[in-house]
């Protein structure tokens, strides 16, 4: 929808689309974004980005009442038969974090320690979603700085050409009309390199590093509500009292 706002944009200004095309002005914003990002993460971060990209398009579906209703029923059992009587029942559940957050709550008696074991997974998966969202943010960052460095560039080589009068391949006849010409010729190239860099800036790098943090929030607060479960089934809490407690994460639309 972005790429195509653009081109009405172009079109309705009775624009040429070729105009907007220049390899080196591609280059210079996507290599110089890539490499200043290189610099602050190692190479296997950067190299992963493609499989962080993915989960931008991924379904964004979190089963919150599917996740509660599994919670109360293991409540249940484990509130008739003991904590330990969930062992059997590891291999069936879906959710990793679930899965051994409960084989977690088998093996700790302590539920202070058994909520910070939690609560530090929680926080080590957080920072490895942080990691990709700033990744992003920083690449939407130097866009537009690698923009203006093409432009400044492209303006640089321009007034030494129109300077020199093109150099020796300039004829005899090259008039002040022409050289003019010229000029504003080169300068509008020389501004696609801005252009590249706002554009990939605002519309690809900014909005996936904010989908990954939205994406992430999200999953957070799934997981949040695990560890709720986790910690009412370690304490054998009646399974009526765990679903209230969990469902007060639940935004109230989806109650």
């Amino acid at each position: 929808a972005g790429v195509g706002i653009i081109f009405l944009g172009i079109l309705r200004q009775d624009g040429d689309v070729a105009w907007f095309w220049s390899l080196n002005s591609f280059i210079i914003v996507l290599g110089g974004t890539i490499a200043a990002s290189m610099v602050n993460y190692p190479i296997k971060n950067i190299l992963g980005l493609f499989s962080v990209v993915k989960n931008v398009f991924s379904s964004d579906e979190n089963d919150y009442q599917g996740i509660i209703e599994e919670i109360v029923e293991k409540g249940e059992k484990a509130r008739k038969n003991g904590v330990l009587s969930l062992e059997a029942d590891l291999t069936s559940i879906e959710s990793t974090f679930l899965r051994n957050g409960i084989e977690l709550a088998i093996n700790e008696r302590d539920p202070a320690r058994l909520r910070n074991y939690l609560n530090l997974e929680l926080s080590n998966i957080q920072k490895r979603h942080k990691m990709g969202q700033e990744i992003f943010f920083y690449l939407g960052s130097y866009a537009p700085a690698f923009g203006m460095l093409g432009t400044v560039m492209g303006l640089i080589v321009m007034m030494n050409n129109f300077a020199t009068g093109g150099g020796e391949e300039a004829s005899a006849s090259y008039d002040v009309a022409e050289k003019f010409a010229a000029l504003l010729s080169g300068m509008g190239l020389a501004l696609i390199t801005t252009f590249y860099g706002v554009f990939m800036s605002n519309m690809i790098f900014i909005p996936i590093g904010g989908k990954l943090k939205r994406k992430s929030e999200n999953e957070m607060m799934l997981k949040n509500i695990v560890i709720e479960g986790i910690i009412s089934i370690h304490a054998r809490e009646h399974p009526m009292l765990i679903k209230e407690k969990l469902m007060t994460f639940v935004p109230s639309s989806q109650r």
